[in-house]
């Protein structure tokens, strides 16, 4: 893959920002980051630990959390390098290989779980009598590898295309982290095949799911509508529009910097930010830290710690 590359290392040039603000970013970065690796451990640890969320959608869940946990690992620590590091981070060639594998198995990963999710409420919320049945463990459990089976497949034809062209000339890669765009204007061949793989399987996969997503909550709106209530209503809104806030802010930056001709690489980093950094952190406040259940069982959770550290 790598026989006709000159380049052994290349070197991530970080954001697009002032000299003067690297430590505020540095700072605020690092908090994003610390913020969401705990908040998704501590989703994952309650959800393991109460058997009251061992349920289809709270196991969806703690494999969203998983991914957001690492998703943000791929991602951020390079970007805090670039900040403290005024020529940028050097990454070698296998580590970007790696970066780039990671990050794309991880994002499809996650873009066919929000996919799966929406269709689990579908059928909670329009099918309630037969959600039991219809959403099995196992079938859960199936839908679930399903998912993390084709995103691995997906990532992987994303990357072999990517790293069998050659790279013998700059090495620097106008981004935080190793991704196909930025990669692709280093290399030393026509990259006009690859930029239309790129855009094809990406707008495949991503338009299909934002797509079934869609049809999944327009079923989920016709459902809620007929709720007698007008509390019972406003709650179910509430939730499904908090959702498909963060299903937006995961696939209009995708869609935005993968699926339109051309590219400015200064626009595409700080649009990049929105699903690398914020949607990670917000997975957590909107899916589980808003929900009572999950409340509850975070204060039991609590006063386990609290009762075994006082024995």
């Amino acid at each position: 893959m790598t026989n006709r590359s000159l380049v052994t290392t290349f070197i991530l040039t970080g954001l697009p920002h002032a000299p003067e603000l690297d430590m505020l970013l540095f700072g605020i970065f690092l908090v994003i980051y610390v913020l969401t690796v705990v908040g998704n451990l501590l989703i994952l640890l309650v959800i393991t630990v109460d058997p009251r969320l061992h349920t289809p959608m709270y196991y969806l869940l703690s494999n969203l959390s998983f991914i957001d946990m690492w998703f943000s690992t791929v991602t951020v620590p390079k970007m805090l390098m670039t900040l403290v590091s005024p020529e940028g981070s050097p990454i070698s060639f296998p580590s970007c290989v790696a970066q780039l594998y990671s990050f794309h198995f991880l994002g499809s990963t996650e873009c066919f779980l929000y996919t799966i999710m929406a269709y689990d409420r579908f059928l909670a919320i329009s099918h309630p009598l037969r959600y039991a049945s219809m959403m099995s463990g196992r079938t859960c459990a199936i839908l679930a590898t399903t998912t993390w089976l084709s995103g691995s497949v997906h990532s992987a034809v994303q990357t072999t295309l990517t790293f069998r062209l050659p790279f013998c000339g700059p090495n620097q890669i106008q981004h935080y982290f190793c991704d196909a765009p930025p990669i692709l204007k280093l290399a030393c061949a026509d990259t006009s095949a690859n930029e239309l793989v790129i855009f094809v399987n990406i707008g495949v996969v991503a338009s299909g799911c934002f797509l079934l997503i869609v049809l999944s909550y327009v079923s989920i709106v016709h459902s809620i509508l007929k709720i007698c209530t007008s509390e019972g209503r406003w709650r179910a809104f509430q939730t499904c529009a908090s959702h498909c806030t963060v299903v937006l802010c995961f696939f209009g930056p995708g869609v935005f910097i993968y699926l339109r001709p051309g590219s400015k690489e200064a626009m595409d980093r700080i649009v990049a930010v929105f699903y690398t950094v914020m949607t990670p952190l917000l997975n957590p406040v909107v899916y589980t830290l808003r929900n009572k259940e999950v409340k509850k069982a975070l204060l039991a959770f609590k006063d386990k710690v609290v009762h075994s550290q006082s024995k």
